[in-house]
């Protein structure tokens, strides 16, 4: 069991790391090193930097070298057989582990590199602000839905019912009197790795565009 946490309105993540990351190449991007840190493991430490002490880690077909990256951090794991049916059913995977304490659940892909421990420490502020009952949505300048979605224990249920390619914004769609949008002005908070070509920029120093 990891450490509790503390605060009034308890929060857990699901990292979401089931993906077959083959518009990558050979290699597993969430393998892959940035600055000597596996890019999986980057999200994790910063998770664990807002505060967030339950984290579940959802894998698919690198299970054993996803274990050897976290070593050392009080993550649990939840390998989901059906990772390569969709994303819907790694979300239930990990929503089967939440601890029954949460009050809201972050779902967070695990390609996100440039996620920041302020980043959830603000949407965690928005969701307690509002009484801990509103799906928090990270939004860009110009209103574009990007993630991690911050989830309150009333949507719990439904996203451990996805399954398949049904992700987590079918759920949002038939929820939009619950959630509340917060704005990001630097876009490059948001971006994913999606090819080689991603890390390198990244690498090199250069902002990514997010192509959610």
């Amino acid at each position: 069991m990891s450490v509790a946490d503390t605060r009034q309105f308890p929060l857990a993540a699901v990292l979401l790391a089931g993906g077959a990351s083959r518009r990558f190449g050979a290699e597993n991007k969430l393998l892959a090193s940035i600055s000597g840190t596996p890019l999986l493991r980057r999200v994790a430490e910063e998770i664990f930097s807002a505060g967030i002490r339950d984290i579940i880690v959802v894998t698919g077909a690198d299970h054993e070298a996803y274990v050897r990256a976290l070593d050392g951090l009080a993550v649990r794991f939840a390998a989901n057989a059906a990772w390569d049916e969709g994303m819907g059913g790694s979300i239930a995977s990990g929503m089967s582990l939440v601890d029954g304490r949460a009050a809201g659940v972050f779902i967070v892909p695990g390609d996100l590199p440039n996620l920041t421990a302020a980043m959830f420490r603000h949407l965690a502020g928005e969701f307690e602000a509002h009484g801990g009952c509103k799906i928090v949505v990270p939004v860009t300048a110009d209103g574009a839905q990007r993630n991690p979605v911050l989830w309150p224990r009333s949507a719990f249920a439904a996203l451990a019912a996805l399954s398949g390619a049904r992700g987590g914004k079918s759920v949002l769609d038939t929820l939009a009197a619950e959630r509340l949008d917060v704005a990001f002005d630097d876009a490059a908070l948001f971006a994913d790795i999606d090819t080689q070509a991603d890390l390198n920029r990244l690498i090199a120093g250069h902002s990514l565009i997010s192509g959610i």
